[in-house]
């Protein structure tokens, strides 16, 4: 009997370690997740009850709000986030930023520093952050640096490479920078899959 209790006991502290590696706190059925981002939020390339959003609402059970604004460029973000903030009050934010500014050659510096901020804004305000990577502007190429090191400084759930797989396989594409249908499905499903294994859902 004294085993049995000893080996509950161990059983019982190695599910707890196993739940300590989880980053996100539980997100309650009445929980709302925003959006943020561009004309990937959008989803450009399908329609609006196909787009990674409302994909992502359906699998989770929770208001998932989509904010993107097509051709958007991290400035012009970090000035419309506070108002979203403000308006949905998310539990969580899903920050997909910042292709605008790698398409149009701008600074990654400036880039990095306004991604920053947003996700300052968010966290100030109690909100959690997982933030998606944006491929260079280069054929086959992975996340930009900038991502990994947001992350890093941020303590945030990162999801890298997902958005540069997903474009670099011509069956998941509407053109060169959107993806279709199936493709916003698979980032939906993947981001999901993240928020399930880190303990938001």
């Amino acid at each position: 009997m004294r085993n049995l209790a000893k080996a509950l006991l161990m059983l019982g502290v190695i599910l707890l370690q196993g739940c300590s590696d989880e980053r996100l706190e539980p997100l309650g059925t009445n929980a709302v997740i925003l959006a943020f981002g561009d004309s990937l939020t959008v989803g450009v390339g399908t329609s609006e009850q196909q787009n990674y959003p409302a994909v992502l609402s359906q699998l989770s059970g929770r208001q998932v709000v989509a904010a993107g604004v097509s051709g958007e460029v991290s400035e012009l973000g970090l000035k419309r986030l506070p108002d979203e903030l403000s308006r949905v009050r998310p539990d969580l934010l899903l920050l997909l930023h910042g292709g605008n500014d790698i398409l149009r050659n701008q600074s990654p510096a400036a880039l990095k520093a306004n991604l920053s901020e947003m996700i300052e804004l968010a966290q100030a305000q109690g909100v959690q952050v997982v933030l998606l990577g944006v491929p260079e502007k280069k054929l086959f190429s992975d996340a930009a640096p900038l991502y990994s090191e947001l992350a890093q400084q941020h303590d945030l759930v990162f999801i890298e490479d997902l958005l540069s797989g997903l474009l670099r396989d011509s069956a998941m594409k509407s053109d060169a920078v959107h993806l279709n249908a199936q493709g916003y499905r698979a980032l939906a499903e993947e981001i999901y899959r993240v928020l399930q294994e880190e303990g938001a859902l």
